[in-house]
C-alpha cells in the first residue's frame, strides 16, 4: 500500500469556517439593541440622542484629579483581587450609613468592572448548568444573555403600565420551578424608571424565602430616586444574606468610562465571585479605583447637583411628552422615560427608526429590553435641556406627520 502525501491526507479537509468553532450559545446571541442605535447616531450629523445610558455630565475635576496625581506618583501596578481596601471601607461606610447594613470590607464586598462585570460574576457563581433564574421584564438588555451564558435558563416575567412596571408577586410566584435558583431585580429600573416601594418588596420577600432564592439586586441608579429614597430588598428583616447588591458609580458620579462597580454579599457568595474575577479580569483598573475613591469621600455634593438637575429634565420631558400625545407615567428613578406609542400604529422598532431618519432623534425601541416592551420607547433625559425642548418639537412633528 501506498503511503499518503501530506497533500493528499489533507485533501478531505473541509474548508476553513471560523464560524464553526464559536460557542452555540454567542452564536445564537443578537447584538444589543442599544448599540444598534447607538453605531447609527454617531454618524448622522445633527441628531439628537436620547439612546444611550450616559451622563452628559463630566466627572468632576476633583476625581479626575486624584487620578492624575495618583498615575504621577507611579500607582500603576495591581491592587488586591477584591480592590482597594480603602476604597472598600469607604462604601461599606456609605452603605451603612444610607441603609443601616453593616458589611465586612474584608470578606463581603468585591470591587468589579463595573456593574455589568458584577452582573456576569453573580450569574455565574450561584447558577449551575440548566438552573434558572426570573427576570422581571422590561429589563437592561445583557441580563438574559448574561444567564444563558453562565449556562442557566432564563424565566422571565412580564410588568405592566398599570403597576408603573412594579414587579408583583403574582408575577413572580409563578413562574417559579424546583430549578430556579436566583430572582434577579433592578429598581430604579432601566429602561422604564420603576421603583420599588418597600411594601412592594416585602410582597415578594415570602416568595423568596419559600423557594430559598437567592436576589441579584442591580441597584447601580439607587441614588437617582426622585421622589422618595431608595429602598434595597437587603434591607428586608432576614433578607441581607440572601441578596447580593449590585451598584457602582457610573450614573450616580457620572463615571461611566471608569468601569467601577461593586458586589456586596454573604462572604461565600461574595468569596465566589471573587474566584471567577480572579481569573478573568484579576482586578479593576487602578487608577480608576483611586479616582472612585475620591468621589466617594468627596462627591456627594456633586452627585445632589446632577440627581437635581435630572429631575428638573425628568419633569420637564415627561410633561412635554404627556403634552404632544405620547402618554407616559412618571418615571420615579434612573434618568429615563417610557412613553407609549400604542396609538400610532407602528412597532416600537418602525417607530424609533422612522424618528432617526425622519427627525434625526434617537431613541431605544422598547422590545429591545424584552417583549412586555414593545409598544413602548426608552428616552434618556441624560441631555440637556434644550436638546430636550429640541427633541420635543422633532417628536411632535413626527408625530403629526403620522
Amino acid at each position: 500500500m501506498k503511503k499518503q502525501t501530506k497533500k493528499q491526507s489533507l485533501k478531505n479537509v473541509p474548508p476553513w469556517n471560523a464560524k464553526r468553532h464559536i460557542n452555540q450559545s454567542v452564536r445564537d446571541m443578537p447584538p444589543s439593541g442599544i448599540r444598534k442605535f447607538f453605531d447609527l447616531v454617531n454618524e448622522m450629523k445633527g441628531a439628537i440622542s436620547l439612546g444611550v445610558g450616559e451622563p452628559d455630565f463630566v466627572t468632576p475635576w476633583h476625581v479626575r484629579e486624584a487620578c492624575i496625581y495618583s498615575l504621577e506618583l507611579g500607582n500603576t501596578h495591581y491592587t488586591s483581587n477584591k480592590g482597594m481596601p480603602d476604597l472598600r471601607e469607604a462604601i461599606c461606610q456609605e452603605t451603612k450609613r444610607d441603609m443601616g447594613l453593616e458589611y465586612d470590607p474584608s470578606e463581603e464586598i468585591l470591587i468589579t468592572t463595573g456593574v455589568s462585570e458584577g452582573v456576569d460574576l453573580a450569574f455565574r457563581a450561584t447558577l449551575n448548568p440548566g438552573e434558572e433564574a426570573v427576570v422581571p421584564e422590561p429589563c437592561y438588555v445583557a441580563y438574559i444573555p448574561d444567564i444563558i451564558l453562565a449556562g442557566g435558563v432564563p424565566r422571565t416575567v412580564p410588568t405592566h403600565l398599570e403597576n408603573e412596571f412594579r414587579v408583583q408577586r403574582e408575577d413572580i410566584a409563578p413562574a417559579v420551578t424546583g430549578k430556579t435558583r436566583s430572582l434577579l431585580l433592578s429598581y430604579p429600573n432601566n429602561p422604564t424608571g420603576a421603583i420599588m416601594t418597600r411594601s412592594d418588596l416585602e410582597d415578594l420577600a415570602d416568595v423568596v424565602m419559600e423557594n430559598d432564592l437567592i436576589v441579584i439586586s442591580d441597584e447601580v441608579y439607587g441614588e437617582l430616586s426622585y421622589n422618595r429614597d431608595h429602598t434595597s430588598f437587603a434591607q428586608l428583616e432576614g433578607m441581607k444574606e440572601r441578596t447580593i447588591i449590585l451598584s457602582g458609580l457610573s450614573k450616580s458620579h457620572a463615571m461611566t468610562g471608569w468601569r467601577i462597580g461593586y458586589a456586596l454579599g454573604d462572604p461565600a457568595l461574595i468569596g465566589a465571585m471573587t474566584k471567577i474575577h480572579q481569573y478573568t479580569m484579576l482586578c479593576a483598573p487602578t487608577m480608576a479605583q483611586v479616582a472612585a475613591l475620591e468621589a466617594m469621600e468627596a462627591g456627594k455634593e456633586e452627585m445632589l447637583q446632577m440627581r437635581h438637575e435630572y429631575n428638573l429634565r425628568r419633569r420637564l420631558f415627561v410633561s412635554g411628552l404627556n403634552r404632544i400625545g405620547m402618554d407616559c407615567f412618571e418615571p420615579k428613578g434612573a434618568f429615563y422615560a417610557f412613553p407609549s406609542i400604542e396609538g400610532f400604529g407602528l412597532s416600537s422598532e418602525e417607530f424609533a427608526e422612522r424618528l432617526l431618519h425622519e427627525q434625526k432623534v434617537a431613541v431605544v425601541p422598547g422590545n429591545v429590553f424584552g417583549e412586555s416592551g414593545e409598544g413602548f420607547l426608552r428616552c434618556s433625559y441624560a441631555t440637556s435641556r434644550e436638546e430636550l425642548i429640541e427633541a420635543l418639537d422633532r417628536m411632535e412633528t413626527f408625530i403629526k406627520s403620522l
